[in-house]
């Protein structure tokens, strides 16, 4: 008998079975037990996915903490998967996002677990996208905060029903992030650290800029920019303004059914690519299609005809 819990123990469970739940998950990766979790969570959605990116120190920890603390004054439960760069020893979690979010300790309505990077360029591990997935059944709101930004940060598209990018005033970013091709990503972008006056919105009217010159991931959407400061809180409600816009953009013409489906296929694609590389992916391609069930079920499918020929059995 499986030891797996499934959703309608997770929900009566709070967050000590949460918790158990992801621990088990991590301990089983790749078998077809929590493959058949995940799939579940997969077919039933209940909260929204928010994509949080952005260079180091550009605050996205304490603007993560001011996300948290709106959500849950509107009334809504809130997950967050927060991805930090890898110990080298241990290839665990180094900088520990829980310690630097503030949130209630005894709020049973927030849930927040720190996950290593690993060896994933893209920001998220196979863990986090599981845990991503899990959440997002469970809780109203899920934010994912990814270690930092670049060309190989776009992972955080392929599992946000809404990306935010973070940038800080005077960095130069808005340049940058064009030639990274960072500015294809973010449905809604923010300069944080607004206090600082005229940098902030120097910053603002470049990235608008920015803006113009790219293609951004949906069309008949403009991507807008919002300044907050973190620390006093001004801008935020205007933020939350943005999201909401978005939300409800995502709700008409099936857009954000289509974008998930997109994702999946994507995270599929991209896991596979991530433990077999570039030729497994593309024999992978060849055996999804004969797999039925979930993409979580398919996934573990995939790879464990993917080893066998390996070991040439």
């Amino acid at each position: 008998m499986s030891d797996f819990p499934d959703l309608d123990a997770l929900r009566g469970g709070g967050k000590p079975a949460l918790a158990r739940a992801l621990a088990r998950l991590e301990r089983g990766a790749g078998s077809l037990e929590a493959a058949g979790l995940l799939d579940e969570a997969e077919a039933a959605p209940r909260g929204e996915v928010l994509g949080l990116t952005g260079p180091p120190g550009v605050g996205k920890s304490t603007l993560t903490g001011g996300l948290v603390k709106a959500f849950r004054g509107r009334g809504q439960t809130v997950g967050v998967v927060a991805v930090d760069p890898s110990s080298m020893r241990s290839g665990g979690a180094l900088l520990g996002d829980r310690a630097r979010i503030a949130t209630e300790p005894g709020d049973t309505g927030v849930f927040i677990r720190s996950y290593a990077a690993r060896d994933r360029l893209g920001g998220l591990s196979d863990l986090a996208f599981g845990a991503t997935i899990l959440m997002r059944a469970l809780f109203d709101r899920v934010i994912v905060e990814t270690v930092g930004v670049g060309q190989s940060e776009a992972d955080v598209a392929i599992v946000g029903d809404t990306v935010l990018l973070a940038v800080q005033p005077a960095s130069g970013d808005a340049l940058q992030f064009i030639k990274a091709g960072v500015m294809e990503l973010p449905d809604v972008v923010v300069v944080t650290k607004s206090d600082l006056g005229a940098p902030a919105r120097r910053a603002r009217d470049d990235l608008e800029s920015a803006l113009t010159l790219t293609a951004g991931v949906e069309a008949h959407w403009s991507v807008p920019v919002a300044l907050v400061s973190s620390e006093t809180g001004d801008g935020l409600d205007a933020l939350l303004g943005h999201l909401s816009a978005h939300s409800a953009f995502l709700a008409t013409d099936g857009r954000l059914a289509r974008r998930r489906r997109d994702q999946s296929e994507a995270r599929l694609k991209a896991t596979l690519k991530g433990r077999f590389g570039t030729e497994g992916a593309k024999i992978a391609a060849t055996l999804l299609g004969k797999f039925e069930g979930g993409p979580f079920a398919r996934e573990t499918a995939a790879a464990n005809a993917l080893k066998a020929r390996l070991v040439g059995q």
